[in-house]
């Protein structure tokens, strides 16, 4: 029996009511969707270079609503300005965008870009190739508290994304626990990348359970088996999509991205399956 209908018996036993046997009406409505998908800009970064308007157009065909930027790209060489213009334009939103170590180097440009393009995060993609030992993961939450302590004074959260190599454990210590757990939930909130987090071996679900609450935003990616190497579209992978949305509270509060970084065909063209795979899905 599922959550749902444990609920439901339980309501017919205490109350016994025409009012509980409505509430069971109600209660055997469909599932609920998504009420907006956005995604990843990285996730078509060939046709954004070659162009980016073109791009943001097809976004917003496909059935997108939101659009995660990349900074760290400098977005392509579009001015902020410019860059809300075509967004508005298309009605798009851009609340997040991506980092990476040099932009975190300059905030107050980040924070000043922010402002004109409508961010509500600026979210550190990964850690340098360099840094990635059990005390650099201690000194980057520092890093990470101490700048979200100076974005919020301007209205804008400090995220962290995790990627793969953030999984397997160091002297049986899992770096990303590390910096989850050293990190304020006050100052720095989380960005769960599932197929990122299947491909270091880890399950998403797991995840949920343990920090469930830190995480305000979601890069929705599959993968075809924990540990793989690669990626792939949304629904042929090992990533149980469902229960996942229907773990995240407060879901239409948090911001949820398609991402893919490995095709089949045609980028635009899995970007649209995957779009029509989510806004589909029932949970």
């Amino acid at each position: 029996m599922d959550r749902r209908a444990f609920l439901t018996t339980l309501g017919l036993a205490a109350a016994g009511s025409q009012l509980a046997c409505a509430s069971v009406a109600q209660n055997a409505a469909p599932g609920r969707r998504l009420r907006r998908v956005g995604i990843q800009l990285y996730t078509l970064r060939d046709d954004a270079r070659r162009d980016l308007e073109r791009t943001l157009v097809d976004i917003a065909a496909a059935g997108y609503k939101d659009v995660e930027l990349l900074s760290s790209m400098n977005n392509f060489g579009m001015p902020p300005a410019r860059l809300r213009e075509i967004l508005d334009r298309n009605g798009l939103r851009a609340p997040s965008t991506h980092v990476g170590v040099a932009e975190l180097n300059d905030l107050d440009r980040q924070l000043a870009d922010a402002a004109i393009l409508g961010h509500r995060y600026i979210i550190l993609a990964s850690l340098p190739g360099n840094e990635r030992t059990l005390d650099d993961y201690k000194r980057w939450a520092d890093r990470l508290n101490d700048l979200g302590q100076r974005s919020l004074t301007h209205g804008v959260w400090i995220g962290f994304h995790n990627e793969a190599y953030d999984f397997p454990p160091i002297n049986g210590v899992v770096p990303y626990d590390v910096l989850v757990e050293r990190t304020d939930p006050a100052l720095v909130r989380l960005q769960l990348d599932t197929g990122n987090m299947a491909m270091g071996g880890r399950d998403p679900l797991e995840y949920m359970k343990r920090y469930g609450t830190r995480y305000w935003a979601f890069h929705i990616k599959d993968a075809p088996s924990l540990g793989a190497s690669t990626d792939t579209e949304l629904g042929k992978g090992v990533v149980d999509f469902k229960r996942l949305l229907a773990s995240i509270d407060n879901i239409d509060d948090k911001l949820l991205y398609v991402e893919q970084e490995t095709y089949p065909g045609a980028p635009l063209d899995s970007a649209r399956r995957d779009y029509a795979y989510i806004a589909g899905l029932t949970f």
